[in-house]
């Protein structure tokens, strides 16, 4: 059995990998580099044409954030007879997310803003969706592949991630012996307002490929999602109570959807006013719409809940509009989490900042150089500090409430140790996570389990498991 990482190894971008079992090539996840664009976004899929036995037989999409779906229509088009696997509301996500994607780099080319040319367009993209074969949970379905002498199956394991998120079982026969692989994908093991958390099998694996995402973050493993729950409650109340607008910059998939139901616990519970408006806007109200239509069929916390059944206000598109809405009490629930230059969390932002009975309130990850990260950092230095969000604007003077709080849909690293415990691997192999996410989860696994090979893959490196 080979197995390569294709996408970026030592940082979370890309993810996409290759297994080769006995003739038959199998991607998992088909990502792209939100980081990057262009050809540079792209996983290495060279490295396949390059070698005269490998080739793909299928493709299996985890769950359908950008950097695990995004080059899914490049996969298709380089390797045509590519069968695709994913979950039902994976399938009605990405008939949103991949059109989505390709308008996104057509104006992004249009307007100056990028350089590069469109990878896809949303003609690629229709013309290609007659491939993904979506699959229940916990039943088999077949990835034996043309050139294989064996069958092989896969199945699917809700992984608690976001809606659609999946887990999958890779079983078949490897130099005459059985054996079985589980991928993670990116798995929250803990339920969040909506999604329940994972359930994965509970079986003996011979290889454990782990996500590491939060392998580095030990704050994370310190802070329950209640108290975070009670701690943004309050907050909320503390700013829309003096009359101030509060902005929730989140990521359209899954976080906004999460939002949503919890604003509207907190105003069943009257912590907030139940006529407090809620405005949303884009991708993420089409979003919602498939998180509705698929709440029989998928897991729930509670599948009576839909997100449109709380009440909730197109964001204005004009700008008078806009302003008449944040000149009163109300939660902008908007994209994108990490507030980039040109979007319109971004340019909310610039226009509350400056007022000290406003607030923004960060719910999801920002890496360190992101317009959002910059925010919480100046805030962090005190009431008046400086800060840039879009040079164009320029320097700004902070006197809102900043706040981050931690709504992750990723596992932290005592509870991906369990999986390991659970799942009694004879190897461990780390993808999607930073070196020091890694390092800590080798060591870890190291020290509890000894009896466990772990490997870290480096990008392009090829390894027999």
């Amino acid at each position: 059995m080979i197995f390569a990482s294709l996408g970026a190894s030592e940082e979370i971008g890309a993810s996409c990998h290759f297994i080769l079992v006995d003739g038959t090539g199998i991607l998992l996840d088909a990502g792209s580099d939100p980081e990057q664009e262009g050809l540079s976004s792209l996983p290495d899929l060279a490295r396949i044409h390059a070698q005269s036995n490998w080739h793909v037989d299928h493709a299996i999409v985890t769950h359908a954030h950008h950097d695990h779906l995004g080059s899914l229509p490049i996969v298709v088009k380089q390797f045509p007879h590519v069968n695709v696997h994913m979950s039902g509301a994976t399938r009605q996500l990405a008939d949103i997310l991949l059109p989505a994607s390709a308008r996104l780099q057509r104006r992004k080319m249009q307007e100056g803003s990028s350089s590069s040319e469109p990878l896809f367009d949303e003609e690629d993209v229709n013309s290609s969706s007659y491939l993904y074969l979506s699959h229940d949970l916990e039943t088999e379905f077949d990835l034996s592949g043309h050139g294989g002498g064996f069958e092989i199956s896969g199945e699917f394991y809700d992984a608690g991630h976001v809606l659609g998120s999946l887990g999958v079982m890779i079983r078949c026969v490897d130099g005459g012996k059985q054996r079985s692989i589980f991928y993670t994908g990116d798995t929250g093991l803990n339920s969040q307002t909506i999604i329940p958390g994972a359930r994965y099998p509970d079986e003996k694996v011979d290889v454990l490929l782990l996500e590491s995402t939060l392998g580095a973050d030990p704050e994370a493993e310190n802070v329950s999602r209640r108290s975070e729950e009670k701690r943004l409650g309050e907050s909320l109340a503390r700013v829309l109570g003096r009359g101030g607008t509060v902005l929730i910059p989140v990521f359209a998939l899954g976080r906004g959807q999460e939002m949503i139901a919890l604003i509207d616990r907190y105003k069943s519970r009257g912590i907030i006013h139940e006529d407090v408006p809620v405005y949303t806007a884009g991708l993420m109200r089409a979003l919602s719409e498939v998180y509705d239509k698929t709440r029989f069929t998928t897991p729930r916390l509670n599948e009576e809940f839909e997100v449109y059944g709380v009440p909730q206000k197109r964001l204005p598109r004009s700008q008078s509009g806009l302003n008449d809405a944040m000149q009163q009490p109300g939660i902008l629930l908007v994209g994108s989490g990490m507030m980039f230059e040109r979007t319109i969390s971004n340019k909310i932002a610039q226009a509350l900042i400056g007022n000290e009975k406003n607030g923004v309130f960060l719910v999801g990850f920002a890496r360190e150089d992101s317009p959002a990260a910059n925010l919480l950092l100046a805030r962090e230095k005190g009431k008046g500090s400086e800060v840039i969000l879009n040079p164009a604007k320029g320097t700004q003077i902070v006197n809102c409430d900043v706040e981050r709080f931690r709504f992750s849909g990723h596992s932290h690293r005592r509870e991906l140790l369990k999986l390991v415990e659970q799942m009694r691997p004879e190897k461990v192999v780390l993808v999607h996570g930073e070196t020091k996410a890694k390092e800590w989860m080798a060591d870890n696994i190291g020290f509890f389990y000894p009896e466990v090979e772990v490997i870290t893959p480096k990008f392009g490196e090829v390894l027999e498991l």
